[in-house]
This record gives C-alpha cells, sequence and structure tokens, in this order.
C-alpha cells in the first residue's frame, strides 16, 4: 500500500471515528490493554531484536527504546486510566441564544488525521495511538527506525484490537522509513495536522517541507531556579529529581540557577547530592568555587538539551536577571522557581514565557499522565490552540453548531430584528 492510499484510508476513517460513541472508544481502548497483557511475550521478544541492534546508541536512547514487562505494566494503566477520562468529544464549551428559536453552540470534535513522527519509545507509540483513538482521529506514525520490530507489532496488535471493539479500518497506519515521511508530509488533502517529535533540527526540517499545519517542541531546555529565599533543603532535593528521575527525557533541567545570595549554603550540598548521582557539573565563574569536580561552562551550554548526566551551573544577581535568562537561552517547555516568597513566585510565574511554569515542585511533571490528560502526544512549546502536554484536549477542535427554526439574515440586516446575544447553560445539548 502506498502512503497516499494510507492517508485515504486514514481520512476516510476519520469519519467514522469522529461519530463514535464514548462508550464505544472506551470498549476499544480496554481492548487494546487487554491485548497488550496477552501478547507481552511477543512484544518483549521483538523489543529485545531491536535492543539487540542498538549496541551503538546512547545509554539513554537505549534505555528509551527498552520496553519490557515494566513499561507493558505501565502502559497497560495508563490506558485503563484513560479509558475512565471524559470523552473529550461532543462537549459544549460556549452556547449563546442569538434570537428566539436561534442557538448557537460551539462544540468540541476531532481534529481529523493526525500523522505522528516520534522517538525510538516504543512505549509512545501505545499512548499516542490510543490518545488519538480516545479524542476520535486517525492517525499515521512514523517511531524511529531503531524501535521497527517493537513498532510493528504494537501497531498491529493496538489497530486490531481496536478495530475488534468498533474502531473502522484504517484508522491507525504505521510508517516506517524517512521517504514514507517524506511522502506524508505532501498529503495536505488527508492530514489535517503534524505533530513531531525530536531535535530542533528535525522539527524545523517537518516545519519546512509541510504545507500542513505543525504542532509541537523542539529542544527541551528546562530551568531550576533557586531564589534567594528558597529553603536549601527542598531547593536540593528538587534539583536532584529535575536532573536525575529521568535524564533522558525533554522536562528534566539541564541548566541551574541560582541566587548570589543563597549559592554559598545552596551549592556545596547541592553538588554532593548531584555528584552521588554521578552528575557532571558544567559551571560558570562565580559557580565553579562551591562545587566540587565541576568543569567551567561555556557559552554553549547555555543552550544545550544533553539528556545526559550533565548539568550547567549559573549564579546570577537577582530574580529579574534568572527570568531574562530563561526567555533568552530556554526553550519554552518547562521552567521553576525553589522560593519561599510568593511576590517572587508570581513574577516568575507572571514573565517566564513557558508553556509549563512551576513554584516548589519539580520539572518532570510536565507530564499530559501527571496532569491528568491521559498520557500526551506531545508536548507543544507554540502559542496555538494546544501548550504544554498535549492530551486529549489537544487533539480536539471545534465546530459551531446553529440551531434555528426558519431565520433568515435579512430582517436583522436590515434593523427589523435584533440579536440578543444571551448565555445559555453549556449543559444544553442538541
Amino acid at each position: 500500500m502506498t502512503i497516499r492510499e494510507m492517508g485515504l484510508q486514514a481520512k476516510a476513517a476519520s469519519i467514522r471515528m469522529a461519530a463514535l460513541e464514548g462508550e464505544v472508544k472506551n470498549k476499544a481502548i480496554l481492548a487494546v490493554a487487554e491485548a497488550l497483557e496477552k501478547h507481552s511475550g511477543e512484544i518483549e521478544a521483538a523489543n529485545r531484536l531491536d535492543m539487540a541492534a542498538a549496541g551503538g546508541l546512547d545509554k539513554p536512547l537505549q534505555k528509551r527504546l527498552k520496553y519490557d514487562q515494566t513499561k507493558i505494566a505501565a502502559s497497560i494503566e495508563g490506558l485503563r486510566s484513560l479509558s475512565a477520562l471524559p470523552d473529550p468529544v461532543g462537549m459544549t464549551q460556549r452556547a449563546t441564544l442569538l434570537d428566539d428559536g436561534l442557538e448557537l453552540y460551539r462544540v468540541s470534535c476531532p481534529i481529523g488525521v493526525i500523522g505522528v513522527v516520534f522517538e525510538s519509545r516504543p512505549d509512545a507509540l501505545v499512548q499516542i495511538s490510543t490518545l488519538c483513538l480516545k479524542s476520535g482521529n486517525a492517525v499515521l506514525l512514523k517511531g524511529g527506525s531503531e524501535a521497527l520490530n517493537s513498532n510493528r507489532i504494537l501497531a498491529k496488535i493496538v489497530k486490531e484490537a481496536a478495530i475488534s471493539a468498533g474502531a473502522p479500518d484504517g484508522w491507525l497506519q504505521l510508517l516506517e522509513t524517512r521517504a514514507d515521511v517524506s511522502e506524508m508530509l505532501k498529503l495536505d488533502d488527508c492530514i489535517d495536522l503534524v505533530i513531531p517529535r525530536g531535535s530542533n533540527a528535525f522539527v524545523k526540517y517537518i516545519m519546512e517541507h509541510t504545507s500542513i499545519p505543525v504542532m509541537g517542541h523542539a529542544d527541551g531546555i528546562c530551568h531550576l531556579y533557586v531564589d534567594k529565599d528558597a529553603d536549601v533543603e527542598m531547593a536540593v532535593r528538587l534539583t536532584v529529581d529535575a536532573k536525575t528521575q529521568y535524564v533522558s527525557v525533554c522536562n528534566a533541567i539541564e541548566t541551574l540557577l541560582v541566587h548570589k545570595e543563597i549559592a554559598a549554603s545552596f551549592l556545596p550540598r547541592a553538588a554532593e547530592a548531584l555528584k552521588a548521582k554521578n552528575v557532571q557539573l558544567r559551571c560558570c565563574e562565580r559557580s565553579l568555587p562551591y562545587m566540587e569536580g565541576a568543569v567551567p561552562a561555556t557559552e554553549q551550554d547555555w543552550d544545550t538539551e544533553y539528556l545526559d548526566y550533565i548539568l550547567s551551573v549559573k549564579v546570577v544577581d537577582s530574580l529579574d536577571e534568572a527570568i531574562e535568562h530563561i526567555n533568552l537561552h530556554g526553550s519554552g517547555h518547562t521552567d521553576a522557581i525553589v522560593t519561599e516568597a510568593k511576590e517572587a513566585a508570581s513574577r516568575f510565574m507572571a514573565l517566564v514565557d513557558s508553556a509549563d511554569v512551576f513554584w516548589n515542585c519539580s520539572t518532570r511533571f510536565a507530564d499530559g499522565f501527571r496532569f491528568g490528560l491521559g498520557a500526551e502526544v506531545g508536548i507543544a512549546t507554540g502559542k496555538i490552540h494546544a501548550r504544554g502536554p498535549v492530551g486529549l484536549d489537544g487533539l480536539c477542535i471545534y465546530k459551531w453548531l446553529l440551531k434555528g427554526n426558519g431565520q433568515a439574515v435579512a430582517p436583522y440586516a436590515d434593523g427589523t430584528r435584533h440579536f440578543k446575544h444571551i448565555p445559555l447553560d453549556t449543559s444544553f445539548h442538541l
């Protein structure tokens, strides 16, 4: 089957997907969960083939690629949680009485066909496909070539389980090569949205080679700022968690900013805790004396997403300098402040121009599942209809539905009749 044929099939399936009842979609998601459990041995066997061929990959990438019983169980748990969430489709977001007998509703609906290109994480295929299923979208998926065997069996399991429960044939299509992606990017008559997950250069390439709308993020250059009024013990704990809980993800911090007035009390303790986790420290001139074993940072470090046990550290003179640094060098993903001063936190959260801005908690909370969105199809750092973790709501758009009783525009145009524009209770439905 050609990529165009896949796109046309997905387009046809998307019409039926949009009309699926919530009960059918939930049944399909639970069927996927059962199928993953039933075929877990086959999935692991396929993943071992990928792992065996991935010896040349960096350790963080190998960790992402691995899909064992623990990760399969986590996927199953996530699917059951997803099935319990409210149906995002058909929700009345706004209702207005334009005039007697003339009612306007803004109602959520699926985007249609989503094309997603993602990294070498087999669990991402499960998350993305079932989020599209729950939100009523058809999807074309292209995972990393390193996970080809894993993706093949997972796509087959997910697709067949969902179809057996009532999803239309053609709702999920798997692409396998870079050439397939190039062909997909030409399908502006079939695909409604492309979501690329990967490097900055890759996302820019996608944007430059398609006329299809693109939503996504490039780098995950996240910051933790330790304010002068921070609780030192809390700051150390959050630094370690935000950097090392899982280093190879986009919401792990890459730069630690520290107010000059707390540097002497905080940095040595942070260095000790980070050293215990084998983190390499790259420090500015002012932080270097406080952090044993560190090396000098370069200007390039402030703009680098390491995805590894490396952390750049900089001492700043003020809250405003920290904000300026983040807005200049950050990627608009997730940034956090540690402080006991509400005024400082409020200013930080108002002025940092990122999709996720946190106070006294780890940047690792920037995740669709943790936000209660039913996992995520990706992170959006742009400023369109979705921003931050893109879950079910981000995979929906809306349509305007107008219910009348024979009204024409002429009486309103000549002034015979006038609009009332009275808000209606959004619990009303057509």
